[in-house]
């Protein structure tokens, strides 16, 4: 089994559960390194200056957003006062019908685990109550330095799962795209 990903407690309402969270998933695609032809010698990249040809130490490299033909600059410890806290609490605020997310809006799956053994009997309360509703959670967890929208479920084996959620605006309209391709939605009934 994968090793936690994220340390923390689900909160709903005056309820704490301390967790872990772990991948359920793996990727089995393959990884290459870049050698020298003819070697096993591997190839490293270099940030170098586009316009001067010249490597450019990393102390010296700051990110830039681009607008129209200019850039903004933006300073390593400018990101870091924007970035979200690093909360250790996946909070669930709401719960809705599992069947009203729309596949679209999900991103990964992770598994919810107890931090340790005298946990269980909470954990399978909130497994139990949250499968026989047929609910999600929906909350919110700060990992990786980026907050994720996130939906709790409950599956038959008795594993509470935590799945990320793409937010509204990473969505693409249906009609939106149904007018670029010049198709029509499949029609259901």
């Amino acid at each position: 089994m994968a090793s936690a990903v994220w340390n923390g407690v689900v909160t709903i309402g005056l309820v704490t559960l301390p967790i872990r969270l772990v991948t359920a998933t793996q990727s089995h695609t393959a990884r290459f390194r870049q050698l020298q032809r003819g070697t096993t010698d591997r190839v490293r990249n270099k940030c170098v200056n586009e316009r001067t040809g010249k490597e450019v130490d990393t102390e010296e490299i700051v990110k830039g957003f681009e607008v129209g033909d200019e850039y903004i600059v933006v300073e390593p410890t400018e990101l870091d006062d924007i970035a979200p806290g690093r909360s250790r609490a996946l909070e669930i605020t709401s719960f809705v019908d599992v069947a009203a997310i729309e596949l679209v809006y999900f991103d990964r799956t992770y598994y919810l685990a107890p931090q340790a053994s005298e946990y269980n009997g909470i954990y399978a309360l909130l497994h139990q109550a949250m499968r026989q509703a047929r609910r999600a959670g929906i909350g919110t967890l700060v990992m990786h330095q980026r907050q994720y929208l996130v939906a709790v479920t409950a599956d038959a084996d008795g594993v509470l799962a935590a799945h990320t959620l793409r937010w509204t605006d990473e969505v693409f309209s249906r009609q939106l795209q149904t007018l670029s391709s010049g198709r029509r939605p499949l029609s259901t009934g």
